[in-house]
């Protein structure tokens, strides 16, 4: 997803990044220095993370101790929990879900990249490519991610050695090689050499590789075009609400409350209302600001339609040109979140969008190997954390698209109906028995 924020006649465009990297490869550090060096930590952070440096015997300011903001993570030093860092400059906005790097997190992994546009991959120039490593790509690529940001800190203590950059690199691209791009969008991939700690390449170039010609981190972050994927797709309106105000001037209005998923559309507009297949135009597009011409993605209003159509929450408005697939079974690339196992007995509740239903699942295709990051097909019992493919039925239809050419619509959580808990989190890849849906 991607978001444009207007201040006068300057566009600022806001990014979305995921970061990741093995323990100690100076993750907390990186986005410590972004913080500090764009002017986006205040300076009572600044001073509050000095301060407990030193009461813990360190000399000035740790630059990890602006991010690991939990007490359990400063006093092991290590990032347990998913946290959004914001900061801009001139140029762009952006928004960094800081996520854990141990294998028992990958939950948590998951949940940063889903919403992210650019994955972060930090490598220690000591190490080069680890497992952790490869790990964290073939996450993210499950994820629909397809620019990678390859930062090799730690510079400084490989002496700036231009060869070991090379090496490195040379790993990391034999790797996506090796990864396959089935998909239609092709990968592409930045390599920065780095000291966090010192400063070099970061914000500014620092003077000690003057052999590297290429940008700087943020320099890098900043060139990256946002995913426009919500604004190309197929007009999707998920209903979430029918309002029908109870006043004496609005006693004939009705009108559909939700946000636009992806897509564009304007007064006047063809639209198909699912799941009764009914066509009929958009007659006014309502905002607390008044009432516009034509709206985008991500952006909340109320519709009303020119004819009167029996419409409830869970509905969905789409393009009459471009519909979405209607089904009942789908196959999914699951992450299960629960401490309790996946049980193909048990009942769930599948939400997506913002229609809710009963739904098991029917099958387990395979567990992904989180090492190898392979499909093993004789393991079929999900823990937490466990990643791979099964089939979904659901009670009721739901209106899908795959999840890499639609995120809102092609993503969906498993709820566990009696406690209300996130049992796992979903990415549509298959539908209808097979059918292969735009991957």
């Amino acid at each position: 997803m991607s978001a444009t924020a207007t201040t006068g006649t300057t566009d600022i465009q806001l990014l979305r990044l995921t970061t990741a990297g093995s323990v100690d490869d100076g993750k907390s550090t990186l986005i410590g220095r972004l913080l500090v060096d764009t002017k986006g930590a205040f300076e009572d952070q600044i001073a509050a993370a000095q301060d407990y440096n030193e009461q813990k015997g360190g000399k000035g300011l740790d630059l990890a101790l602006l991010t690991d903001g939990l007490r359990a993570e400063r006093e092991q030093g290590i990032t347990i929990d998913v946290a959004y860092r914001y900061f801009a400059t001139p140029n762009r906005r952006f928004i960094i879900a800081d996520t854990p790097s141990h294998e028992q997190y990958t939950r948590n992994m998951v949940t940063g990249a889903s919403t992210a546009e650019v994955a972060l991959i930090l490598v220690d120039a000591r190490n080069g490519m680890v497992v952790q490593s490869r790990r964290h790509v073939c996450i993210a690529h499950l994820l629909g991610i397809t620019d990678f940001v390859i930062a090799i800190n730690k510079m400084d203590l490989v002496e700036y050695s231009k060869a070991r950059y090379e090496e490195i690199t040379e790993q990391f691209q034999d790797f996506f090689k090796r990864l396959g791009v089935r998909h239609a969008k092709a990968h592409h991939a930045w390599f920065v050499p780095m000291s966090a700690f010192e400063g070099d390449m970061v914000v500014g170039r620092g003077s000690n590789m003057p052999w590297y010609e290429g940008e700087t981190m943020l320099e890098v972050l900043e060139s990256i075009s946002p995913r426009t994927d919500d604004s190309t797709a197929g007009f999707r309106f998920p209903v979430q609400l029918v309002s029908r105000p109870q006043t004496e001037d609005l006693h004939d209005f009705r009108g559909y409350m939700g946000r636009v998923a992806s897509g564009r559309i304007a007064v006047g507009d063809p639209v198909k209302v699912l799941p009764s297949g009914m066509t009929t135009r958009i007659e006014r597009i309502v905002t607390f600001g008044g009432d516009i011409e034509e709206v985008g993605p991500q952006r909340s209003v109320t519709l009303t339609l020119a004819d009167d159509v029996d419409i409830s929450r869970g509905d969905m408005l789409v393009s009459a040109q471009d519909t979405p697939l209607e089904t009942k079974s789908f196959d999914a690339t699951i992450c299960w979140m629960s401490d309790r196992p996946m049980d193909l007995r048990e009942k769930y509740l599948v939400k997506h969008t913002t229609r809710t239903t009963k739904a098991m699942v029917s099958a387990v295709k395979h567990r992904i190997d989180i090492n190898t990051m392979e499909p093993d097909a004789a393991k079929t019992q999900f823990e937490k954390n466990d990643i791979g493919r099964v089939r979904i039925s659901t009670m009721q239809p739901i209106f899908c698209d795959a999840y890499r050419t639609n995120r809102a619509t092609g993503a969906f959580i498993l709820i566990d109906p009696q406690t209300h808990d996130t049992m796992a989190c979903g990415m549509i890849d298959i539908a209808r028995d097979g059918l292969l849906m735009n991957i």
